[in-house]
């Protein structure tokens, strides 16, 4: 997997995992169980390190108690049954909201040290946006800062998440006050980039990004309940209800959009593309129907439709947007 690049954990890696217990054991503690499943996970997602966000979720959907588990005692019949019932629920849970991440593994920096060009462009423009001050030089210690600067998309792990990084910078004594020209500057950044790629294909990184995903999983669940459904429609019917002025399907789109979140629907303004998606069912829905009665057992048959169209598309196009914009 070369870095920079993103790659979709959505559970499906997992449904192939090899679930076999250790054959050694005979008994396993509940909590024993929970790790052993976190590890084989962790291992078929680039030995991702699961969010404990995710975990819990997951341990949620099966109503255990990681802390209760440590005193249980399991035979392998009921282990192997645990860790199968925990994997699945970690890859309904990946799947419902998958996470975005890019897979670290010195590829984009290699290409940058194998082309003099590139490199020596990028050796240029990152000096160029550190020498604030126009004065042809910078301290060593800015090293540091281009490596930010570069950060997960050309392929260089935050420090937070990658402490060997400092050792680099102190071996290729790229710190202190010390002054550098653009030419030595370049000098010291390449052994540098040259080592970090290196550390990273021995052990690559998986960092996730701040990117959500909706795809519908959460939306058909919903959709599929009919009692979940049901309450949904008396919900939105009776704040529909409440609402001054004239009613109209403008106002059964705002009640949808501010309810996005417990729907499974993207927020409306994640980015324009959503907007237009919201614009396009709307519309579909309105000219397939000619005309829209929201009396009575009309509201509820029109939201249904809506909410179907959002989940016949998302499941074919799934919507992503930066969580930071």
């Amino acid at each position: 997997m070369a870095d920079g690049g993103l790659t979709v954990l959505d559970g499906a890696h997992l449904r192939a995992v090899d679930t076999s217990l250790p054959e050694s054991e005979i008994s396993f503690t509940g909590a024993q169980v929970l790790e052993l499943a976190e590890s084989k996970a962790s291992a078929s997602l680039f030995n991702f390190l699961l969010p404990q966000n995710i975990k819990t979720s997951a341990r949620n959907r099966l109503n255990v108690d990681p802390v209760s588990l440590e005193s249980i005692l399991l035979d392998r019949q009921q282990a192997s049954s645990m860790l199968n019932d925990y994997i699945t629920a970690i890859a309904d849970e990946l799947k419902d909201d998958p996470l975005v991440v890019s897979v670290l593994d010195g590829n984009t920096l290699r290409l940058f040290l194998e082309d003099e060009d590139d490199f020596a462009m990028l050796a240029e423009n990152l000096f160029t946006d550190l020498d604030t001050e126009d004065k042809g030089k910078i301290r060593k210690s800015e090293i540091r800062n281009a490596l930010v600067h570069m950060g997960v998309d050309m392929g260089v792990p935050p420090f937070s998440e990658f402490p060997l990084l400092n050792d680099i910078l102190k071996k290729h004594s790229a710190e202190g006050e010390g002054e550098v020209g653009q030419a030595q500057f370049a000098q010291l950044l390449q052994p540098v980039l040259q080592e970090l790629a290196e550390a990273l294909a021995d052990k690559p990184i998986v960092v996730i990004q701040n990117i959500k995903i909706v795809n519908g999983s959460k939306l058909r669940k919903v959709l599929a309940d009919e009692k979940q459904m049901n309450n949904i429609i008396e919900m939105l019917r009776e704040k529909y209800n409440k609402q001054d002025g004239e009613k109209s399907t403008e106002r059964v789109r705002g009640l949808l959009e501010k309810h996005a979140k417990e729907l499974g629907l993207p927020h409306s303004e994640a980015n324009e593309a959503v907007l237009l998606l919201y614009d396009a069912i709307f519309s579909d829905v309105q000219t397939s129907k000619n005309s829209v009665v929201l009396d009575n057992g009309g509201f509820g048959i029109y939201v249904k439709e809506i909410l179907e169209k959002f989940a016949e598309h998302l499941e074919v196009n799934p919507v992503f947007y930066d969580l930071e914009n």
